[in-house]
């Protein structure tokens, strides 16, 4: 059986990124490595990634496994990682990027995004969230907009084909697009029903940049949200043939967001690409809008 491929989207780049992606976050060691592997042989083609996940080198031992045994090509698989917030300072930006090629065992990123707009300060590169005497994280105040124009220059020479950013507002948005030479393709951020970020999701796309989805499905093993127990959620499910999960992911696409559902689980990567074969309808899509509460699960400072 062929492998179930996801849709893409081009971006302001040029390059082509599927519109559903893996997220990888809290994803360890041979779990991690499990997860990539069955994901890449169903057919996702988009894996996102993280320094701050701890698991860049395990993606990269799946990766390189699959691209000698030609599972996959390396020009097939869209590789998403982040530059963390200790990196901030201009003169670390390519030291850091290089470690985490060598560790995803590939010699491009297709994106390469800013973690966060804050900057914390650097001590060492596995201290990644250093405290001062009063268990204070220790900032720094490093300009975001200098950190992001060293990541273009990995653009220049090669390393990276596509920058963005993540967890960014529209103040700073808006003050990345009036310095930088290479706009971002993508703002990645925590969207789903319960805060479906349609001022930023407007501004983004007004300046041709993507909003990807973390926590799509608002992270329903933990504490399952109040919008799936909503009737007419569950009448669109049934309509459908789908779960409410799979009608959650595709309303994130059909809004123009690029969702990465993470999952530890093979049954659920199954499901969760399994979206393509029907769409919503606009009431239905504004049905959903409705259960927007603008409720975060991830408060400042704890963002993913």
């Amino acid at each position: 059986m062929d492998p179930k491929l996801a849709p893409t989207v081009k971006l302001n780049s040029g390059y082509d990124m599927p519109v559903l992606g893996l997220g990888t976050y809290q994803l360890k060691k041979g779990k991690c490595e499990h997860i990539v592997r069955e994901a890449i042989k169903i057919g996702y083609r988009h894996i996102d990634t993280a320094y701050l996940y701890g698991n860049e080198s395990n993606i990269g031992k799946v990766l390189k496994e699959c691209f000698d045994e030609k599972l996959i090509k390396r020009n097939e698989l869209f590789l998403v990682t982040k530059l963390w917030s200790t990196f901030h300072e201009p003169h670390l930006v390519r030291r850091a990027c290089k470690k985490q090629m060598e560790a995803l065992n590939v010699n491009y990123i297709d994106l390469y995004l800013m973690h966060s707009p804050i900057s914390i300060k650097y001590v060492n590169d596995g201290d990644l969230k250093p405290h001062n005497r009063n268990n204070e994280l220790q900032t720094s105040d490093v300009d975001f907009v200098d950190t992001y124009k060293a990541m273009e220059k990995l653009v220049e020479i090669g390393w990276v084909r596509s920058l963005g950013v993540s967890n960014f507002d529209i103040g700073q948005l808006e003050r990345l697009l009036d310095n930088c030479s290479i706009k971002p393709v993508t703002n990645q951020v925590e969207c789903h029903p319960g805060l479906n970020q349609r001022v930023l999701r407007d501004y983004a796309r007004h300046n041709d940049i993507i909003i990807t989805a973390y926590s799509p499905l608002g992270r329903p093993k933990s504490v399952i949200p109040y919008f799936y127990e909503e009737r007419a959620l569950k009448a669109i499910a049934t309509k459908y043939n789908k779960t409410k999960f799979q009608i959650v992911l595709k309303y994130l696409i059909g809004i123009d967001t690029i969702p990465i559902p993470k999952t530890s689980h093979v049954k659920r990567l199954v499901e969760n690409i399994d979206i393509f074969d029907f769409n919503l309808n606009e009431e239905e899509i504004a049905v959903i809008d409705g259960f927007n509460s603008g409720q975060r699960i991830w408060p400042l400072g704890e963002k993913p």
